[in-house]
């Protein structure tokens, strides 16, 4: 066992880390003290183990510090194991146990939400939305879920085809204003639905997976039939949100992320 006197100082080097990666570039040792509320001297010696051990490289012109390639081989490492679907799949079939409709994880792939996870009830129904499958991001409430907490520069970023968006039903949004008001209404809602979006007699509904900096990095979803009768369908089915609300949380907390 360590001394338990050296935990406070790996704890300190972690905070360094986290905010090095929180920045765009590289900052300097004095950024980091007041940011971290460290004394400089204990700053420095933290920055030097840091860069002995290639978490941290210094840019001696510069007079700063960046990440260093120690990290990336860590981030290579954790990508090869695939955590988020490991942690994920057991949340996702108790929530398939408690709502008896499929459940679904899925990610943003540039403009488009790519399906990572699949659970489904005892008595599944056959849906488009597959594990592999990609779907243009505005159209999924999964999609939908991530784009609603992400700057409105980013999303319009994500979709360059924003004035006039492809349908896969006669519902949806189609342009970039319609997209950013249901993204305000279901980012203050919490949670995502769409109804016949992507294919006609089914609907779903969605929340958001967070990271440590708040970043939207996954969406959990449900999908269920449903016939929708106007143009405009206003369920929001919040006795399920509730649920799949519940299993976002957690994974959220799984990751150490927080909500946004």
């Amino acid at each position: 066992m360590g001394d338990s006197s050296d935990v406070p100082a790996l704890r300190r080097g972690l905070g360094i880390l986290r905010a090095l990666a929180a920045r765009p570039g590289p900052v300097s040792a004095g950024v980091l003290a007041r940011e971290l509320e460290l004394p400089r001297s204990t700053t420095y010696h933290l920055l030097a183990e840091l860069v002995a051990a290639g978490f941290v490289v210094h840019l001696p012109e510069e007079r700063r510090y960046g990440l260093g390639v120690a990290v990336f081989e860590l981030g290579s490492a954790y990508l090869r194991h695939d955590p988020l679907e490991r942690l994920a799949g057991p949340l996702l079939r108790r929530l398939v146990d408690r709502v008896g409709r499929t459940a679904q994880l899925g990610v943003l792939h540039g403009g488009e939400l790519l399906y990572l996870i699949k659970e489904r009830p005892s008595q599944p129904q056959t849906l488009v939305t597959d594990v592999g499958v990609r779907l243009p991001a505005q159209l999924p409430a999964s999609g939908r879920a991530i784009l609603a907490h992400l700057p409105a520069a980013q999303v319009r970023a994500l979709l360059p085809s924003g004035d006039r968006f492809v349908l896969r039903t006669q519902r949806g949004p189609r342009n970039l204003p319609e997209l950013r008001r249901l993204l305000n209404a279901e980012r203050r809602r919490g949670w995502a639905v769409e109804d016949g979006f992507i294919t006609a007699g089914f609907a779903s509904v969605a929340c958001p997976v967070f990271d440590h900096t708040a970043h939207p990095i996954a969406a959990i979803s449900v999908t269920f039939r449903h016939h929708c009768d106007g143009p405009d369908c206003t369920n929001t089915w919040p006795d399920l949100a509730e649920h799949v609300e519940h299993a976002a949380s957690e994974l959220t907390n799984r990751i150490s992320g927080r909500a946004g």
